[in-house]
């Protein structure tokens, strides 16, 4: 039996929460929910959008489940603040694990963890609350990803790597083996981090410059 959820947002994030949901998962889409200073649409999605305020009262947790269709804003505090306030209601927190995701280490997912396609998570690693894995990402052997984190795509963490709450990891970047990444850290695409990181670092590489060539001058191509 398909149990019913509630989204919370939307926002882009929500539109593909409620895509992957209804397609491939066990839970039906029956609302979405945003804070009522920012209900402006009755509807979203085909579907009704109600008050925050009043979600509990619309759609009690007995009978509803609950998901955060947040981004990183804030280094994903706004994620968590309303993770807990959906906890303090008194909802379970659904998570969204892609059929087409690669999870051998026991179903370690915490709580309104967003996995997408193509992820690898390898065996004794462990994925806490709230956590989102955008699509092709390689979670190595006896890893640990804090709550609250966000990792974009193509991102490689090795084994026995530590990544603190709040972090936020950009496209392709690469986590060499046993480092540990302290909380609320942010790692900008195609970094590469070889140490540790301290608690609340930013680490980015840097951008590829133009060539003075024009295009137009490349024989080759």
């Amino acid at each position: 039996m398909m149990r019913k959820l509630v989204i919370f947002g939307t926002g882009d994030i929500a539109q593909l929460a409620h895509y992957y949901f209804e397609n491939d998962s066990d839970y039906d889409v029956v609302a979405f929910t945003v804070d009522e200073a920012y209900l402006t649409d009755r509807e979203f999605c085909g579907l009704p959008v109600v008050a925050f305020e009043n979600v509990a009262d619309r759609y009690p947790p007995a009978d509803h489940a609950l998901f955060v269709a947040l981004s990183y804003s804030k280094l994903n505090q706004i994620r968590k603040q309303k993770f807990e306030a959906g906890l303090a209601l008194g909802y379970d927190l659904a998570s969204y694990i892609s059929s087409s995701a690669t999870v051998l280490n026991e179903h370690s997912v915490g709580r309104n963890c967003f996995i997408l396609e193509d992820n690898t998570i390898q065996p004794f690693s462990h994925i806490g609350d709230n956590v989102t894995l955008w699509s092709g990402n390689h979670i190595g052997h006896h890893s640990d990803i804090g709550s609250h984190t966000f990792i974009s795509s193509h991102v490689v963490v090795s084994g026995g790597v530590r990544i603190g709450e709040q972090c936020f990891i950009g496209v392709n970047a690469t986590l060499r083996d046993h480092v540990s990444i302290g909380a609320r850290c942010v790692i900008g695409a195609a970094a590469l981090i070889l140490s540790d990181a301290e608690a609340d670092g930013v680490y980015v590489s840097s951008t590829t410059e133009r060539s003075r060539v024009p295009s137009s001058k490349l024989r080759k191509i």
